[in-house]
């Protein structure tokens, strides 16, 4: 029987950090009352434990999820941890406390709160990946196609298949602002790396042409009678529309225009598995 500890664990933030107090909290038979990544605030006044990220241990716990629960729970777990809701740290391992005890039967088991929170928590993060495989704007920067996102979940895995899929010809990033990642890809090369800042250079004469001609095939499609500004805004919610060329209303530059300024900034790349 596991007992109650009055501690917080604290650990690196990573995924393989988490599976460690997972780890930690089995072989001490403790329930902390909170996990903490480092650097985060703590808001009760508890008495903190480092735990440190060891691969081994982290490799241990993954491989027993499949085997003690179901395949269909590790998958869970990783998506759970790639969410923003509150506490999830703490909801992963109470997950895994009922996952390890009732094995299988836990994926159905939605009366119960950790479950049917951990659902809906992995639902929104879906959701949410979904809406970015339409609302993701690339513009090119020289050789290399980049884009803005600012999801509240942490969403660059989820949507890495489909465009490194769909664009595997070519050299693109996709920037999460919100979680300071990035994911790069070249032919034959992809990872999400973490990336504290990077400003979109301003775009030349092809890019703001590119733009305005987007524009007015937006607005061209557009029927006027049928516009409902109400159903538009929960289809694509304003939250998105940002980094939407389409939903700025700023002018766009015209034909012969000259560009702003020469772009010598271009996104990072990947060469022989480091970042340049």
């Amino acid at each position: 029987m596991f007992q109650p500890a009055a501690l917080a664990y604290t650990y690196d933030g990573s995924f393989e950090g988490l599976l460690c107090c997972v780890f930690e909290s089995y072989q001490w038979k403790e329930v902390p009352l909170a996990i903490h990544s480092e650097g985060e605030k703590q808001g009760l006044l508890l008495e903190s434990k480092w735990i440190d990220t060891d691969s081994s241990k982290a490799e241990r716990v993954l491989k027993s999820i499949p085997l003690r629960i179901c395949p269909e729970a590790a998958e869970l777990v990783r998506l759970g941890f790639w969410t923003c809701t509150p506490d999830k740290e703490l909801l992963l391992l109470n997950f895994l406390y009922l996952g390890f005890a009732h094995g299988r039967k836990v994926m159905n088991m939605l009366a119960d709160d950790t479950v049917n929170a951990l659902h809906k928590a992995v639902q929104q993060l879906q959701r949410e990946g979904h809406h970015y495989l339409g609302f993701v704007r690339f513009s090119v920067y020289g050789p290399v196609m980049a884009a803005v996102i600012e999801p509240r979940g942490f969403v660059l895995p989820v949507i890495q298949e489909h465009f490194c899929d769909r664009f595997h010809g070519e050299s693109f990033m996709i920037y999460d602002k919100t979680h300071s990642m990035a994911l790069i890809h070249q032919p034959g090369q992809q990872a999400i790396i973490p990336l504290d800042e990077w400003v979109p250079p301003e775009p030349d004469a092809a890019e703001e042409e590119y733009r305005r001609l987007w524009k007015g095939f937006y607005h061209a499609i557009g029927i006027k009678e049928r516009r409902n500004d109400r159903l538009r805004s929960s289809l694509m919610p304003k939250r998105y529309w940002k980094h939407l060329p389409e939903m700025n209303s700023s002018q766009a530059a015209a034909p012969d225009s000259k560009p702003k300024l020469e772009v010598e900034e271009s996104p990072p790349r990947l060469e022989h598995g480091k970042l340049k």
